[in-house]
Protein backbone atom coordinates (compact mmCIF):
# COMPACT_ATOMS: atom_id res chain seq x y z
CA UNK A 1 0.00 0.00 0.00
CA UNK A 2 0.75 3.52 -0.63
CA UNK A 3 2.58 5.68 2.37
CA UNK A 4 -0.07 7.79 2.52
CA UNK A 5 -2.89 4.99 3.23
CA UNK A 6 -0.31 2.81 5.54
CA UNK A 7 0.45 5.96 7.81
CA UNK A 8 -3.32 5.86 8.45
CA UNK A 9 -4.04 2.64 9.32
CA UNK A 10 -3.99 2.78 13.06
CA UNK A 11 -5.36 6.38 13.22
CA UNK A 12 -9.30 6.90 14.93
CA UNK A 13 -10.92 8.49 13.16
CA UNK A 14 -11.31 12.47 15.13
CA UNK A 15 -14.86 14.16 14.67
CA UNK A 16 -14.62 17.75 12.92
CA UNK A 17 -11.99 19.44 10.56
CA UNK A 18 -8.91 17.89 10.14
CA UNK A 19 -6.18 19.62 10.96
CA UNK A 20 -4.49 21.05 7.44
CA UNK A 21 -0.50 20.85 8.59
CA UNK A 22 -1.24 16.83 8.55
CA UNK A 23 0.53 16.37 12.14
CA UNK A 24 0.26 12.10 12.11
CA UNK A 25 -0.55 12.00 8.22
CA UNK A 26 1.61 11.87 5.23
CA UNK A 27 1.29 15.91 3.52
CA UNK A 28 -0.76 15.38 0.49
CA UNK A 29 0.66 16.64 -2.82
CA UNK A 30 -1.67 19.40 -3.39
CA UNK A 31 -0.49 20.70 -0.01
CA UNK A 32 3.15 21.06 -0.76
CA UNK A 33 5.24 24.22 -0.88
CA UNK A 34 7.91 25.54 -2.74
CA UNK A 35 11.64 25.49 -2.05
CA UNK A 36 11.22 29.94 -1.43
CA UNK A 37 8.13 29.15 1.25
CA UNK A 38 10.24 26.45 3.18
CA UNK A 39 13.37 28.36 3.09
CA UNK A 40 11.41 31.05 4.26
CA UNK A 41 9.76 29.20 7.12
CA UNK A 42 12.85 27.74 8.46
CA UNK A 43 14.91 31.14 8.26
CA UNK A 44 12.85 32.80 10.38
CA UNK A 45 13.46 29.15 12.79
CA UNK A 46 16.92 29.78 12.90
CA UNK A 47 17.48 33.63 13.26
CA UNK A 48 17.60 33.83 16.50
CA UNK A 49 19.12 35.88 19.32
CA UNK A 50 21.02 33.04 21.32
CA UNK A 51 22.62 31.85 18.09
CA UNK A 52 24.29 35.09 18.13
CA UNK A 53 25.28 35.14 21.85
CA UNK A 54 26.87 31.63 20.44
CA UNK A 55 28.50 33.38 17.77
CA UNK A 56 29.76 36.08 20.01
CA UNK A 57 31.56 33.55 22.95
CA UNK A 58 33.20 31.63 20.01
CA UNK A 59 34.12 35.16 18.50
CA UNK A 60 35.94 36.27 21.70
CA UNK A 61 37.84 32.95 21.56
CA UNK A 62 39.48 33.31 18.11
CA UNK A 63 41.27 35.51 15.88
CA UNK A 64 39.41 36.42 12.62
CA UNK A 65 41.03 34.51 10.16
CA UNK A 66 40.30 31.29 12.06
CA UNK A 67 37.34 32.05 13.70
CA UNK A 68 35.75 32.64 9.93
CA UNK A 69 37.05 28.85 9.19
CA UNK A 70 35.62 27.69 12.78
CA UNK A 71 32.06 29.15 11.73
CA UNK A 72 32.07 27.22 8.77
CA UNK A 73 32.93 24.10 9.98
CA UNK A 74 30.34 24.50 12.75
CA UNK A 75 27.64 25.75 10.25
CA UNK A 76 28.29 22.95 7.58
CA UNK A 77 28.01 19.89 10.71
CA UNK A 78 24.66 21.53 11.59
CA UNK A 79 23.75 21.90 7.91
CA UNK A 80 24.77 18.89 6.24
CA UNK A 81 22.60 16.84 9.37
CA UNK A 82 19.68 18.93 9.01
CA UNK A 83 19.51 18.67 5.30
CA UNK A 84 19.99 14.71 5.26
CA UNK A 85 17.01 14.24 7.82
CA UNK A 86 14.82 17.08 5.91
CA UNK A 87 15.28 15.36 2.76
CA UNK A 88 14.09 12.22 4.47
CA UNK A 89 11.18 14.04 5.52
CA UNK A 90 10.38 15.39 1.80
CA UNK A 91 10.23 12.07 0.51
CA UNK A 92 7.83 10.71 3.04
CA UNK A 93 5.82 13.38 3.89
CA UNK A 94 6.16 12.94 7.69
CA UNK A 95 7.14 14.66 10.75
CA UNK A 96 9.98 13.39 12.83
CA UNK A 97 8.33 12.03 15.63
CA UNK A 98 6.11 9.93 12.99
CA UNK A 99 9.16 8.70 10.76
CA UNK A 100 9.99 7.61 14.48
CA UNK A 101 6.97 5.17 14.48
CA UNK A 102 9.30 3.06 11.21
CA UNK A 103 12.45 3.70 13.22
CA UNK A 104 11.60 2.81 16.91
CA UNK A 105 7.84 1.15 16.98
CA UNK A 106 4.77 2.75 17.54
CA UNK A 107 5.26 2.82 21.45
CA UNK A 108 9.09 3.65 21.10
CA UNK A 109 8.51 6.39 19.16
CA UNK A 110 6.75 7.70 22.29
CA UNK A 111 10.03 8.20 23.65
CA UNK A 112 11.19 10.46 20.93
CA UNK A 113 8.13 12.64 20.82
CA UNK A 114 8.25 13.22 24.79
CA UNK A 115 12.18 14.00 24.09
CA UNK A 116 11.57 16.36 21.33
CA UNK A 117 8.36 17.71 22.63
CA UNK A 118 9.73 18.10 25.93
CA UNK A 119 13.23 20.10 24.97
CA UNK A 120 11.33 21.94 22.85
CA UNK A 121 8.57 23.17 25.44
CA UNK A 122 12.01 23.97 27.43
CA UNK A 123 13.03 26.06 24.58
CA UNK A 124 9.82 27.95 24.41
CA UNK A 125 10.29 29.07 28.03
CA UNK A 126 13.98 29.86 27.52
CA UNK A 127 12.57 32.73 24.77
CA UNK A 128 9.84 33.93 26.69
CA UNK A 129 12.39 34.54 29.33
CA UNK A 130 14.80 36.08 27.36
CA UNK A 131 11.95 38.24 25.10
CA UNK A 132 10.62 39.58 28.83
CA UNK A 133 14.20 40.25 30.25
CA UNK A 134 14.92 42.38 27.30
CA UNK A 135 11.72 44.00 27.12
CA UNK A 136 11.74 45.38 30.09
CA UNK A 137 15.99 46.28 29.95
CA UNK A 138 15.20 48.57 26.56
CA UNK A 139 12.15 50.38 28.50
CA UNK A 140 13.35 50.46 31.85
CA UNK A 141 10.77 48.63 33.49
CA UNK A 142 11.65 46.54 36.87
CA UNK A 143 9.65 44.50 39.21
CA UNK A 144 9.17 40.92 39.32
CA UNK A 145 5.60 41.75 38.56
CA UNK A 146 5.98 43.02 35.60
CA UNK A 147 8.65 40.40 34.40
CA UNK A 148 6.08 37.66 34.94
CA UNK A 149 3.51 40.14 33.07
CA UNK A 150 5.45 40.25 29.90
CA UNK A 151 6.36 36.45 30.38
CA UNK A 152 2.43 35.64 29.81
CA UNK A 153 1.42 38.27 26.89
CA UNK A 154 4.76 37.00 25.32
CA UNK A 155 3.87 33.80 25.39
CA UNK A 156 0.71 33.83 24.15
CA UNK A 157 1.42 35.83 21.34
CA UNK A 158 4.58 34.08 20.09
CA UNK A 159 2.03 30.78 20.10
CA UNK A 160 -0.64 32.58 17.93
CA UNK A 161 1.15 31.55 14.43
CA UNK A 162 2.25 28.16 15.23
CA UNK A 163 -2.00 27.65 16.45
CA UNK A 164 -2.76 28.01 12.49
CA UNK A 165 0.28 26.36 11.34
CA UNK A 166 2.39 26.52 8.63
CA UNK A 167 0.38 29.45 6.80
CA UNK A 168 0.58 31.52 10.22
CA UNK A 169 4.25 30.62 10.43
CA UNK A 170 4.93 32.17 6.65
CA UNK A 171 2.65 34.68 6.71
CA UNK A 172 4.81 36.32 9.78
CA UNK A 173 8.27 34.74 8.46
CA UNK A 174 7.76 36.67 4.91
CA UNK A 175 7.81 40.10 6.79
CA UNK A 176 9.95 39.72 9.57
CA UNK A 177 13.12 37.46 7.30
CA UNK A 178 13.78 40.57 4.76
CA UNK A 179 13.58 42.98 7.97
CA UNK A 180 15.94 40.92 9.84
CA UNK A 181 18.22 40.38 7.65
CA UNK A 182 18.44 44.15 6.41
CA UNK A 183 18.68 45.85 10.09
CA UNK A 184 21.37 42.69 10.95
CA UNK A 185 23.34 43.76 7.95
CA UNK A 186 23.58 47.52 8.60
CA UNK A 187 24.42 47.07 12.28
CA UNK A 188 27.23 44.93 11.36
CA UNK A 189 28.37 47.42 8.76
CA UNK A 190 28.18 50.06 11.72
CA UNK A 191 30.14 47.41 13.89
CA UNK A 192 32.76 47.38 11.20
CA UNK A 193 33.27 51.05 11.72
CA UNK A 194 33.07 51.02 15.25
CA UNK A 195 35.99 48.87 15.10
CA UNK A 196 38.22 50.51 12.35
CA UNK A 197 37.23 48.55 9.29
CA UNK A 198 38.20 45.14 8.72
CA UNK A 199 41.80 45.77 9.01
CA UNK A 200 40.65 46.80 12.70
CA UNK A 201 38.43 43.74 13.63
CA UNK A 202 41.78 41.31 12.20
CA UNK A 203 44.10 43.13 14.80
CA UNK A 204 41.48 42.63 17.80
CA UNK A 205 43.15 40.16 19.95
CA UNK A 206 41.28 37.07 21.56
CA UNK A 207 40.09 37.67 25.30
CA UNK A 208 39.45 33.94 25.80
CA UNK A 209 40.02 30.56 24.92
CA UNK A 210 38.31 27.68 23.54
CA UNK A 211 38.91 24.61 21.31
CA UNK A 212 37.72 24.02 17.94
CA UNK A 213 35.59 20.96 18.82
CA UNK A 214 33.76 22.88 21.87
CA UNK A 215 33.08 26.08 19.05
CA UNK A 216 31.61 23.28 16.90
CA UNK A 217 29.45 21.50 19.70
CA UNK A 218 28.35 24.53 20.79
CA UNK A 219 27.47 25.58 17.37
CA UNK A 220 25.54 22.28 16.61
CA UNK A 221 23.83 22.05 20.27
CA UNK A 222 22.26 26.05 18.99
CA UNK A 223 19.48 23.94 16.89
CA UNK A 224 20.41 20.28 18.05
CA UNK A 225 16.66 19.24 19.12
CA UNK A 226 14.85 21.96 15.92
CA UNK A 227 17.41 20.86 13.59
CA UNK A 228 16.18 17.18 14.06
CA UNK A 229 12.45 18.19 13.54
CA UNK A 230 13.49 19.92 10.35
CA UNK A 231 11.45 17.26 8.84
CA UNK A 232 8.39 18.86 10.29
CA UNK A 233 8.70 21.57 7.60
CA UNK A 234 10.39 19.70 4.60
CA UNK A 235 7.68 16.96 4.48
CA UNK A 236 5.74 20.14 2.69
CA UNK A 237 8.35 20.26 0.01
CA UNK A 238 7.57 18.97 -3.37
CA UNK A 239 10.49 16.86 -3.64
CA UNK A 240 12.91 15.82 -1.61
CA UNK A 241 16.27 17.98 -2.91
CA UNK A 242 13.98 20.82 -2.43
CA UNK A 243 13.48 19.89 1.24
CA UNK A 244 17.32 19.02 1.47
CA UNK A 245 18.12 22.50 -0.19
CA UNK A 246 16.09 24.51 2.03
CA UNK A 247 17.67 22.86 5.14
CA UNK A 248 20.82 24.16 3.60
CA UNK A 249 19.80 27.64 3.35
CA UNK A 250 18.44 27.70 6.56
CA UNK A 251 20.92 25.54 8.71
CA UNK A 252 24.18 26.34 6.92
CA UNK A 253 24.04 29.97 5.51
CA UNK A 254 21.49 31.14 7.86
CA UNK A 255 22.68 29.63 10.75
CA UNK A 256 26.27 30.94 9.32
CA UNK A 257 25.07 34.59 9.46
CA UNK A 258 23.58 35.16 12.65
CA UNK A 259 26.94 33.52 14.46
CA UNK A 260 28.78 36.44 11.98
CA UNK A 261 26.53 38.98 12.95
CA UNK A 262 26.95 38.47 16.88
CA UNK A 263 30.47 37.11 16.31
CA UNK A 264 31.21 40.71 14.95
CA UNK A 265 29.34 43.05 16.91
CA UNK A 266 30.71 41.03 19.90
CA UNK A 267 34.72 42.04 19.12
CA UNK A 268 33.53 45.25 17.85
CA UNK A 269 31.51 46.35 21.20
CA UNK A 270 32.22 44.03 23.70
CA UNK A 271 28.98 43.19 23.87
CA UNK A 272 27.20 39.45 22.37
CA UNK A 273 23.83 40.02 22.38
CA UNK A 274 22.71 42.36 18.77
CA UNK A 275 19.56 43.61 21.01
CA UNK A 276 21.87 45.21 23.43
CA UNK A 277 24.52 46.48 20.61
CA UNK A 278 21.34 48.30 18.73
CA UNK A 279 20.74 49.99 22.24
CA UNK A 280 24.27 51.55 22.50
CA UNK A 281 23.65 52.90 19.25
CA UNK A 282 20.42 54.86 20.18
CA UNK A 283 17.99 52.39 18.29
CA UNK A 284 15.88 51.57 21.24
CA UNK A 285 12.80 50.90 18.82
CA UNK A 286 14.89 49.40 16.15
CA UNK A 287 16.19 46.99 19.03
CA UNK A 288 12.75 46.00 20.05
CA UNK A 289 11.59 46.01 16.65
CA UNK A 290 14.30 43.10 16.25
CA UNK A 291 13.89 40.93 19.68
CA UNK A 292 10.39 40.52 18.96
CA UNK A 293 10.55 39.62 15.05
CA UNK A 294 13.61 37.68 15.68
CA UNK A 295 12.42 35.77 18.79
CA UNK A 296 8.80 35.20 17.67
CA UNK A 297 10.05 33.68 14.09
CA UNK A 298 11.72 31.10 16.14
CA UNK A 299 9.00 30.26 19.09
CA UNK A 300 6.33 30.11 16.83
CA UNK A 301 8.27 27.14 15.12
CA UNK A 302 8.89 25.58 18.90
CA UNK A 303 5.53 25.62 19.17
CA UNK A 304 4.94 23.55 15.92
CA UNK A 305 7.15 21.21 17.29
CA UNK A 306 5.97 20.24 20.35
CA UNK A 307 2.09 20.47 18.87
CA UNK A 308 3.12 17.85 16.55
CA UNK A 309 4.74 16.17 19.16
CA UNK A 310 1.88 15.86 21.35
CA UNK A 311 -0.61 15.03 18.43
CA UNK A 312 1.78 12.07 17.86
CA UNK A 313 1.53 10.73 21.22
CA UNK A 314 -1.88 10.88 21.22
CA UNK A 315 -2.65 9.60 17.73
CA UNK A 316 -4.94 13.11 16.94
CA UNK A 317 -5.05 14.44 13.75
CA UNK A 318 -5.46 18.29 15.34
CA UNK A 319 -2.39 19.66 16.65
CA UNK A 320 -3.88 22.13 18.42
CA UNK A 321 -4.79 21.36 21.56
CA UNK A 322 -0.92 20.61 22.94
CA UNK A 323 -0.02 23.91 20.90
CA UNK A 324 -1.87 25.57 23.18
CA UNK A 325 -0.93 23.18 26.38
CA UNK A 326 2.93 23.61 25.80
CA UNK A 327 2.41 27.30 25.14
CA UNK A 328 0.84 27.29 29.08
CA UNK A 329 3.52 24.81 30.04
CA UNK A 330 6.79 26.37 28.56
CA UNK A 331 5.38 30.05 29.85
CA UNK A 332 5.45 28.42 33.13
CA UNK A 333 8.71 26.97 32.83
CA UNK A 334 10.24 30.63 32.45
CA UNK A 335 8.41 32.33 35.05
CA UNK A 336 9.98 29.25 37.57
CA UNK A 337 13.44 30.29 36.01
CA UNK A 338 14.50 27.81 33.20
CA UNK A 339 16.94 30.24 32.40
CA UNK A 340 19.35 29.87 34.51
CA UNK A 341 19.78 26.57 33.54
CA UNK A 342 20.12 27.03 29.95
CA UNK A 343 23.94 26.18 29.58
CA UNK A 344 23.56 22.72 31.12
CA UNK A 345 20.22 22.48 29.03
CA UNK A 346 22.23 22.67 25.84
CA UNK A 347 24.89 20.48 26.78
CA UNK A 348 22.61 17.70 27.05
CA UNK A 349 20.26 18.73 23.88
CA UNK A 350 23.79 18.17 22.41
CA UNK A 351 23.61 14.17 23.72
CA UNK A 352 20.21 13.05 23.48
CA UNK A 353 18.92 14.60 20.45
CA UNK A 354 21.46 14.21 17.86
CA UNK A 355 21.34 10.05 17.73
CA UNK A 356 17.56 10.00 17.75
CA UNK A 357 18.31 11.94 14.26
CA UNK A 358 21.06 9.36 13.29
CA UNK A 359 19.07 6.70 14.35
CA UNK A 360 16.22 7.75 12.21
CA UNK A 361 18.37 8.62 8.95
CA UNK A 362 20.36 4.59 9.33
CA UNK A 363 17.17 3.21 9.02
CA UNK A 364 16.37 5.05 6.16
CA UNK A 365 18.96 4.12 4.51
CA UNK A 366 19.07 0.52 6.14
CA UNK A 367 15.19 -0.54 5.72
CA UNK A 368 12.89 1.88 4.05
CA UNK A 369 14.74 4.27 1.43
CA UNK A 370 13.15 2.09 -1.48
CA UNK A 371 9.08 2.10 0.55
CA UNK A 372 7.54 2.78 3.54
CA UNK A 373 6.13 -0.47 5.11
CA UNK A 374 2.41 -0.35 6.00
CA UNK A 375 1.87 1.03 9.46
CA UNK A 376 0.01 -1.92 10.56
CA UNK A 377 2.58 -4.47 10.06
CA UNK A 378 5.29 -2.19 12.32
CA UNK A 379 5.99 -3.61 16.24
CA UNK A 380 5.03 -1.76 19.23
CA UNK A 381 8.61 -1.25 20.38
CA UNK A 382 11.90 -1.61 17.52
CA UNK A 383 14.29 -2.75 19.89
CA UNK A 384 17.32 -3.14 17.61
CA UNK A 385 16.90 0.87 16.79
CA UNK A 386 16.48 1.37 20.42
CA UNK A 387 19.66 -0.17 21.76
CA UNK A 388 21.56 1.59 18.62
CA UNK A 389 20.20 5.19 20.02
CA UNK A 390 21.18 4.01 23.58
CA UNK A 391 24.18 3.12 22.97
CA UNK A 392 25.05 6.42 20.38
CA UNK A 393 23.89 8.59 23.70
CA UNK A 394 26.03 6.74 25.54
CA UNK A 395 29.26 7.57 23.13
CA UNK A 396 27.92 11.23 22.64
CA UNK A 397 27.98 11.31 26.64
CA UNK A 398 31.25 9.82 26.82
CA UNK A 399 32.76 12.29 23.70
CA UNK A 400 31.66 15.37 26.05
CA UNK A 401 32.72 13.96 29.35
CA UNK A 402 36.30 13.42 28.06
CA UNK A 403 36.44 16.14 25.81
CA UNK A 404 37.23 14.23 22.85
CA UNK A 405 35.76 15.22 19.10
CA UNK A 406 32.43 16.50 18.87
CA UNK A 407 29.64 14.72 20.83
CA UNK A 408 26.98 15.82 18.40
CA UNK A 409 28.69 14.55 15.57
CA UNK A 410 29.88 11.26 17.55
CA UNK A 411 26.10 10.49 18.23
CA UNK A 412 24.92 11.13 14.55
CA UNK A 413 27.53 8.74 13.81
CA UNK A 414 27.56 6.14 16.24
CA UNK A 415 23.87 5.90 15.86
CA UNK A 416 23.66 5.42 12.04
CA UNK A 417 26.41 2.63 12.15
CA UNK A 418 25.10 0.95 14.71
CA UNK A 419 21.57 0.96 12.85
CA UNK A 420 23.15 -0.06 9.49
CA UNK A 421 24.63 -2.85 11.95
CA UNK A 422 21.85 -4.25 13.46
CA UNK A 423 19.28 -3.99 10.69
CA UNK A 424 21.81 -6.04 8.17
CA UNK A 425 19.68 -8.47 6.14
CA UNK A 426 16.46 -6.94 7.40
CA UNK A 427 15.16 -5.30 4.52
CA UNK A 428 11.42 -5.36 4.09
CA UNK A 429 9.93 -5.46 0.37
CA UNK A 430 9.21 -1.80 -0.46
CA UNK A 431 5.29 -0.91 -0.04
CA UNK A 432 3.32 -0.40 -3.12
CA UNK A 433 3.21 3.11 -3.96
CA UNK A 434 -0.14 5.40 -4.82
CA UNK A 435 0.52 8.80 -4.60
CA UNK A 436 4.70 8.60 -5.00
CA UNK A 437 5.14 9.60 -1.18
CA UNK A 438 7.09 6.32 -0.78
CA UNK A 439 8.86 6.47 -4.25
CA UNK A 440 12.16 7.13 -4.39
CA UNK A 441 12.60 10.61 -6.70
Amino acid sequence: MSSSTSSRDDVAPVAGEIDPDYPIDPVPRHARKSLFSLAVVLLGFTFFTPTMLAGAQIGAAFEVGTLIWVLLLGSAVLGVYVAAIGGIGARTGLTTVMMCRYSLGTTGAKLASLLLGGTQVGWYGVTVATLAGLTASALDWSGRGTEIALMVAGGAIMGVTAYYGYKGMYALSVVSVPLLLVLAGWVTWRSLEEVGGWSGLTAVEPTSTMTIAAAVTIVVGTFASGGTQAPNWTRFAKTPSAGFWACVVAFLIGELLMLGFGAVGAISFGEGDFVLVLYQLGLVGWGLVFLVANLWTTNDNTAYNFGVAGAEIANSRSKKPFVIGGVVLGTLLAITGIYDNLIEYLVWLGILIPPLGGVVIGDFLARWRGGMPGASTLPAVEWRNLAAYVVAAFAAWWSNEQGWFIPPVVGVVVAVAAVLAVQQGRRPAPAATGDGLSTPR
